[in-house]
């Protein structure tokens, strides 16, 4: 690997020993709680544009948020949203798990910075996944709630049943949302609230795998590029938005796949992609990804910032005037 100028000699990793963690942990809490606020009604756009077929509701991101904001306001653009905000508790979980991984292996792989960063990634990932989806299945059936029929009533709702089963709207949001799992659980069983937990790993893993992978990777092209001067947060700011741009370009039809298996309670991947080819044929590889490149990109920009930020205000005292902003 390059040799890097000796007037970047400073501390470019904080790593896990060098963080005071009743500082981190909080902040890092907070900071992904404000970022998954803003960034929701890009997540449900997604969803709902992934689980469409042949763009019988909506024609792309733009219209299925106008749609969406004209026939349900607000709120329908953060349905759901107060259950996926557990991922808030996943993501320190994944964030622990990301820098423990990164402490174990860094004697081993001190070398080769992409590849530690790729096992962390992935581990990180297998860990907060298997925290999430069970709340994640939920969320994505409330996400479906309130499908509005473009075609046929423009001023009416329809409501997306996968659990065939009918929901009294007129309830509070908790209420639907244990009638939502209740039904899950009379369905399908324990097991019903791991639907696609095979597909989420084989989605996310890899992604998150690549995407600290890329994020290296960038940051280190970044360096030998920029001039001396230029601040590292920036650079690693900018690194996080392409390797967000690159991973969601490889990942996007597997996370269709993941969110079809979840909601439509399809039962296969194979017969999940074999159904979206029928359907889509070649545009399945670009279904609901203009609403996840938007997502990612933002996604990725907002959390290094605040993820590489904090990990500056958690340095231990000894480490403060070796740390580069």
């Amino acid at each position: 690997m390059s040799e890097k100028p000796a007037s970047r000699s400073h501390v470019r990793t904080i790593e896990w020993d060098m963080m005071d963690k009743t500082k981190f942990l909080p902040l890092s809490m907070l900071s992904s709680f404000c970022v998954r606020c803003s960034l929701y009604p890009l997540t449900l756009i997604k969803t709902r544009l992934q689980i469409q077929k042949h763009g019988e509701m909506y024609k792309g991101l733009l219209d299925a948020a106008s749609r969406i904001y004209s026939t349900e306001g607000m709120s329908g653009l953060y349905r759901g949203f107060w259950v996926s905000s557990v991922q808030v508790f996943s993501g320190v979980a994944y964030i622990g798990a990301y820098e423990q991984t990164r402490h174990i292996t860094g004697p081993y792989l001190q070398q080769w910075p992409e590849i530690r960063s790729l096992v962390a990634g992935g581990v990180a990932s297998v860990f907060g996944q298997t925290i999430i989806v069970p709340f994640d299945v939920v969320s994505q059936h409330l996400m479906m709630l309130g499908l509005s029929n473009s075609k046929n009533n423009k001023d009416k709702f329809i409501y997306f049943r996968p659990l065939n089963v009918n929901l009294d709207m007129s309830k509070s949001k908790f209420r639907t949302t244990l009638d939502i799992a209740r039904c899950v659980y009379q369905q399908d069983g324990f097991k019903g609230f791991y639907r696609g937990y095979v597909a989420s790993v084989c989605t996310y893993a890899p992604n998150s795998a690549l995407w600290w992978s890329f994020y290296t990777i960038f940051q280190d092209q970044l360096e030998i590029r920029l001039p001396v001067n230029t601040s590292l947060l920036l650079m690693q700011s900018v690194s996080g938005v392409l390797a967000g741009f690159t991973t969601t370009l490889i990942t996007n039809p597997m996370d269709t796949i993941r969110a079809r298996l979840q909601v439509q309670r399809t039962n296969s991947i194979v017969r999940t992609f074999r159904a979206l080819w029928d359907e889509e044929r070649m545009m399945m590889f670009t279904k609901g990804l203009s609403a996840r490149l938007v997502q990612s990109i933002c996604f990725s920009f907002t959390i290094i910032l605040g993820y590489e930020s904090i990990k500056r205000v958690s340095v231990l005292h000894e480490y403060k005037d070796r740390v580069r902003w």
